[in-house]
Parts: C-alpha cells; sequence; structure tokens
C-alpha cells in the first residue's frame, strides 16, 4: 500500500536489485560397480578416498591374496582431485543378504542385529578358539557381545566388537548401555541403536529409495530388525505377568556371538573376479542379469536427487555380452538427465584399434564419451600393476579440470589432460591409430616421450559435426542450463509479467557475462520480452526465454607455414 503523502518533503525508498544467486557448488562423478562392503544400491556421496575406503572397503581378502574391485580404482583415480564421489554398490541376483545374529532365542527371534552393508565380509561365524579368537583374515568382521544384564531393571549392554580380537584383549568398536526390551521405553534397543534399512521401490525406470523404519540408525555397522508380531506383554510372558515383568523376561543372556548368512551374490567364479573382466561376468557381476547396473542407474535417474556431472561403469565394455546394452541404458539415463555425460569402454583389454571404432559407431550421442586404450596403474592396496579399463583413469582427468579450469575447458592435452597415475598404456599409439581412433569418435590416450601421458581428443558420440560434438561444449551448456535453472527455480509460481522477466535477466546476464570472461562464450544474447512472451504464452503460464550463445572453440589443429626465403628477401606484412 502506497504511503500517503500530505506536505510537502522528501520521501527516500528501496529497492534492492542485488540478488545474488548461490554458486553451483562442486558436482561430481557417479560410479556403479561392487565393492568390498557397504550398503547395496544405495547411492551415497564420499568426499575422500579414505571415507570410500571406510564406507566400502578397498580390498577382499581370499586365502594368502588380496584382490581389488575396478569400483575402487575409479573412484581412488576421480578423489585425486575431486571432492565429491557418488557410489552405487551393486550385487547380482536376489541371494545377496546382511550378515544377521539372532541375539535372543532362535525360536522367538523377537529382534536381531543386522549389519549395514550387505555381504560376507562381515561375517565372523567361524568356530572361536578357548580364548575366543577367531581365524586369521578376519580382520574386517565384526562379532556382538552382551553383558551389563539386569533383570531387576530389565536393561542390558551390547557392544559391537572387532571379528578378530579375542576375549582377553578386545577390540571395542561401539557400546550400547542400558538397552531394555520395552518399546515405550526411551531406551529401548531399535530406539536406540535404529532399526531404519532402505528398500528398493517401484518398477523400471522409476526405481527410487523408500526407508522402512520408525527409528533414524545410530550405529555405524549394525542395525535392529524387530518382530513386531512378538513383541507383546502376552507373548513375552504367557503367565500373564504386567508389562515391566514380561520385557525382562525377555532379556538376552550374558554371552558373545557373531555376524553369519551374509552373501556377497557374486557369481561363482575363479578368484580373478577381483581383478579381470571378462565377457560374462564383471569383477563377480553376472552381465547375463543387467538388472543390478539397470537398478543403480535407475535410483540415479532422479536430477532432483542426486547432483552427478559424470557417471562411470568401470569394467562394462561395449564388446562384452549385454555390455552394449548396459552402456546404452546408461546413456539414455544421461539424455534424460540432461546434466551428465557417460564415460564408457569400447572394448575389452587386448582389443585392436579397429574394434574400438567399431564398437563406438553404434552410438549417436553427445551425452557419451569413449576412449582407447587400457591404462596400467599401481594398485598400492595391493601393490600389484594392473590394466584398468579407459574411463576408470580419465574421469581424474575431469576432476582436475574443473580443478585447475572450468567445464568449458577441454579435459584433454599436456595441461589438463594429464595422467600421473598411469605407468603405461596397453600400446602406444602412432599418429596414424590417433587419426583412425578420432575420426571414429574414440578419443586416443597418447604417449609422449618426455612429457607424459595424456588424453588427446575430446569428442564426444554424436556423429554430426557441430559444436556439441566436443566435449567441452556439452559441459559447457550441462553447466549453464544448471546455473539458470537451479538460480531461477525461485521464480516459478511468481507473477507473469516483466518484473519477473528483469529479474531473470538481473540473474543469467551476470553469470554468462562471467563465463564469457572465463573464455567460455564468445558472445551471447538473451530474449525474455514481449515478443516470445505473448498474451497466448501467458495465458498458459509459462515465462518464455531464449538464451543464444556462442561458444568458445578450442585449438585441436595448430598448423604452422615454414616458409623458407632467400636471404634479401622482405617479410610479408
Amino acid at each position: 500500500m502506497a504511503e500517503k503523502i500530505v506536505s510537502p518533503g522528501v520521501f527516500t525508498n528501496e529497492i534492492d536489485q542485488s540478488f545474488l544467486p548461490a554458486a553451483i557448488g562442486e558436482i561430481g562423478a557417479a560410479v556403479i560397480g561392487p565393492t568390498v562392503k557397504g550398503p547395496a544400491f544405495v547411492p551415497t556421496v564420499v568426499s575422500s578416498y579414505s571415507e570410500y575406503v571406510e564406507m566400502f572397503g578397498e580390498t577382499f581378502d581370499s586365502a594368502s591374496q588380496n584382490f581389488t574391485f575396478m569400483t575402487s580404482h575409479a573412484a581412488k583415480e576421480y578423489l585425486r582431485h575431486g571432492n565429491t564421489l557418488t557410489v552405487c554398490r551393486i550385487m547380482s541376483g536376489s541371494t545377496y543378504a546382511s550378515a544377521t545374529a539372532s541375539i535372543l532365542s532362535a525360536s522367538t527371534e523377537i529382534f536381531k542385529l543386522k549389519t549395514h552393508g550387505q555381504g560376507a565380509i562381515l561375517n565372523s561365524d567361524s568356530t572361536q578358539d578357548a580364548n575366543g579368537i577367531l581365524p586369521s583374515g578376519t580382520d574386517k568382521n565384526i562379532r556382538y557381545e552382551v553383558n551389563g544384564l539386569s533383570n531387576r531393571k530389565g536393561t542390558f549392554n551390547l557392544v559391537i566388537r572387532q571379528g578378530n580380537d579375542s576375549t582377553k584383549r578386545k577390540t571395542i568398536l561401539e557400546t550400547w548401555n542400558n538397552l531394555s526390551m520395552d518399546p515405550n521405553a526411551k531406551n529401548y534397543v531399535a530406539k536406540v541403536i535404529g532399526d531404519t534399512v532402505q528398500v528398493i521401490r517401484g518398477t523400471s525406470p522409476d526405481k527410487y529409495l523408500q526407508p522402512s523404519g520408525t527409528f533414524p540408525n545410530k550405529s555405524k555397522y549394525v542395525y535392529v530388525q524387530v518382530n513386531n508380531d512378538y513383541l507383546t506383554p502376552n507373548y513375552l510372558d504367557n503367565a500373564g505377568a504386567t508389562s515391566s515383568a514380561a520385557y525382562t523376561a525377555s532379556l538376552p543372556q550374558n554371552h558373545s556371538g557373531s555376524f553369519g548368512t551374509g552373501n556377497d551374490g557374486l557369481v561363482s567364479h575363479p578368484m580373478k573376479w577381483y581383478q579381470d573382466v571378462e565377457t560374462t561376468n564383471v569383477q563377480g557381476i553376472s552381465l547375463a542379469d543387467q538388472t543390478p547396473y539397470k537398478d543403480a542407474l535407475d535410483l540415479l535417474g532422479n536430477p532432483d536427487e542426486y547432483d552427478i556431472n559424470l557417471i562411470l561403469l568401470p569394467g562394462v565394455t561395449n564388446d562384452m555380452t549385454n555390455g552394449s546394452t548396459i552402456i546404452d541404458y546408461a546413456i539414455q539415463k544421461a539424455e534424460s538427465r540432461a546434466d551428465c555425460l557417460v564415460l564408457a569402454d569400447p572394448v575389452s583389454y587386448g582389443s585392436a584399434i579397429t574394434s574400438a571404432v567399431t564398437q563406438a559407431e553404434g552410438y549417436d550421442s553427445n551425452y557419451a564419451a569413449m576412449y582407447y586404450p587400457w591404462c596400467q596403474i599401481l594398485d598400492n592396496a595391493t601393490g600389484q600393476y594392473r590394466f584398468v579399463p579407459p574411463s576408470t583413469v580419465i574421469a581424474g582427468v575431469y576432476a582436475f579440470n574443473d580443478k585447475v579450469a572450468q567445464p568449458w575447458f577441454a579435459p584433454a592435452g599436456l595441461n589438463r589432460g594429464g595422467l600421473d597415475g598411469v605407468i603405461q598404456t596397453e600400446r602406444k599409439l602412432t599418429h596414424a591409430n590417433r587419426d583412425t581412433l578420432y575420426e571414429g569418435n574414440v578419443n586416443p590416450i597418447a604417449t609422449f616421450p618426455g612429457q607424459g601421458i595424456c588424453a588427446w581428443g575430446q569428442k564426444t558420440l554424436q556423429k554430426k559435426s557441430s559444436a556439441l560434438d566436443r566435449i567441452n561444449v556439452r559441459r559447457l551448456l550441462i553447466r549453464v542450463k544448471k546455473f539458470i535453472a537451479s538460480s531461477s527455480r525461485f521464480l516459478v509460481f511468481e507473477q507473469n509479467n516483466a518484473a519477473t522477466r528483469t529479474r531473470f535477466l538481473n540473474i543469467v546476464n551476470p553469470f554468462l557475462e562471467q563465463v564469457q570472461s572465463q573464455s567460455g562464450l564468445n558472445a551471447f544474447k538473451v530474449v525474455m520480452d514481449d515478443t516470445n512472451n505473448t498474451p497466448d504464452v501467458v495465458d498458459r503460464n509459462i515465462l518464455y526465454g531464449q538464451l543464444f550463445l556462442q561458444p568458445t572453440k578450442t585449438a585441436e589443429f595448430i598448423v604452422l607455414d615454414f616458409v623458407v626465403q632467400p636471404t634479401g628477401a622482405a617479410f610479408p606484412e
């Protein structure tokens, strides 16, 4: 309401047009694959490799050997320079399960403890010796101990221990004191420890995670699974005692035990599952069933829930049985999200250059890129050299590029495309080899003596020649669209008038000017006025804008004419 002005004077108003939208933080990659441990099919963000190892593990011990998954290598290479990685652990089939311990009578199973991560790694159900020591190789396992039992108070203590400790020298990971079986008590076991688990719901392609449980998880290792059918005073005490007496009667005994029945769901295969890739098996994950990869991609399909700019499928190659189907599904998800790039691998280790080009020919998308050849790295966890697919190490190049420059710079060349962690490539490419690959939209990984190994190309898999057949332009548009969508979201449901249009322009124009000043654009123009917001458009509740962009191109070909002149000749002006 306007201020009533009666007598003469000077009147001031403040109009704040200095709104500064929040800058987009680091947007990281998503990696899908098997891991040593951790929650399955729950996309989880980690900010360092040590955090990754804590949650998903690094090595798998089998007999006297240690093995690693390619998922771990991809995570390590990316997190050398990046700070945000979304990890989605996958498992095969429907047989995978969390390790479980029945704390109470097996006949009633009023409640169980279950590990947060599925698989065998947390199992320690081997036979203990007289000192309570488990066999070697159980250092990554856990077990539990019940003590401090009080029938008078109806409480007990629960301890989570390391699997390879002993009765005399305990390694205690967590302690939970004064637990109760009474659901109405503040120290009720499920309330204190937590009973929430993520469950996959929906049907493909619209799958999502739904939390199941009543209380948030407070333990790093376990959650409580309660059988509510048995959790009643009448059941717990068949003699009709009072409630408190009933719950007291249901207490566990003082004892220690271990977790069992954990299953990794991996296909039966020689020990090399953890390092080699074969036509039907990616490190224990059977590609005969594409469901694990597709489930993970479905879960990552919502851009409002998961903020990513790359999708990695380390070990899945286009020449594998069903590998091309999985890669194609990933590209469809990237195109649907319209904000990320798939780094796909064309061929298995040892494949010819012509084979890599042939595999790439089956795609036509500017939301995907392929590289060749495989690269050798040092696996610090095992002390062994490993050959890994190119996407495993190239992801780190993208992270480094975004760290030292901007997404609209090419993640290639000696300045930003270096692969410091690569010892050698499976073959040294000649200039003719690089020509063959680049003409087929496969980006070479080149070796230059004395200068290093680097990504030597930045083509997408788009067949048509346009600005979008280059990675830097595609990533420029991803970043621009993401920023504008995020910063202008607050204008939705505002009045569709000139004031709202001005607010939009006041956000977008300064941002694009900044991109231009940072060598992302040669020129741009934003149109949002009466020319494109006609009465018909406004009546349909649409605010319409057009952004005209001229992306900066990269200098991929430097052509130099060396002109030798006779003595005394004049140089051209």
